[in-house]
């Protein structure tokens, strides 16, 4: 499982850097596990390479966007909207939660279409900080 674990990779650096403020709730270890025996379980898993190196990718279900990173080096090429398209691509709607902190994100989403259904007080995630449901839905469908 070399892509799982390449994968938790791009999502802790990431986070670490857009999103400074979280808490670091596991290790590097805890992550590709969860990675391993969860997100690639359960959801269909797309990467983004650059010399057979994972720098982003996304990881969808029906219904939902669980994950979409892509490392800082590569953010600006595209890489996410390419990313999220073949998951627009193969479901007519879509949900996903961000921090409501992470502007970035919110419009990245909002440009590709998303809009925001609710916002909650962060109780109901791990890292209890602010987030905000956002949704998609092909307009053709």
């Amino acid at each position: 499982m070399a892509d799982a674990d390449a994968v938790a990779e791009v999502a802790r650096y990431s986070r670490k850097h857009f999103l400074p403020y979280l808490p670091e709730l596991h290790t590097l270890e805890e992550d590709k596990v969860f990675f391993r025996t969860v997100v690639f379980q359960e959801n269909d898993v797309w990467l983004a390479e650059d010399e057979d190196e994972v720098v982003g990718f996304c990881a969808f279900r029906n219904g939902w966007l669980d994950h979409l990173y892509v490392l800082p080096s590569h953010v600006g090429k595209r890489l996410g909207a390419r990313l999220l398209n073949i998951a627009k691509e193969t479901y007519p709607h879509l949900q996903l939660w961000t921090f409501q902190k992470n502007a970035r994100a919110i419009s990245f989403y909002k440009r590709e279409g998303f809009v925001k259904l609710r916002e909650t007080d962060g109780s109901e995630n791990e890292e209890r900080i602010p987030d905000a449901l956002l949704e998609w839905r092909n307009p053709v469908s």
